[in-house]
């Protein structure tokens, strides 16, 4: 029974030392950093897309259009 309770004892030791270890650990990262950097990566490419679909369709597409239109439209 002496030989069970110090092997317990020892065993809880050795994992209270364990947690204690991997609590004070801070390096690597964690799911939830790299879930934000990708949700970030995500926003902001939508954001540029929404940017660039917004200038091409109402800048430049229809500016290239008149001038196609008035480059075929000569009249002289």
């Amino acid at each position: 029974m002496k030989k069970w309770l110090k092997a317990a004892r020892e065993k809880s030791i050795d994992t209270a030392a364990l947690a204690k270890q991997t609590l004070r650990n801070r390096r690597g990262e964690g799911y939830v950093d790299t879930g934000i950097k990708i949700l970030i990566a995500v926003v902001i490419g939508a954001l540029l897309l929404a940017g660039l679909y917004v200038l091409f369709n109402g800048t430049i597409l229809p500016t290239l259009t008149q001038r196609i239109k008035d480059m075929f439209n000569y009249k002289g």
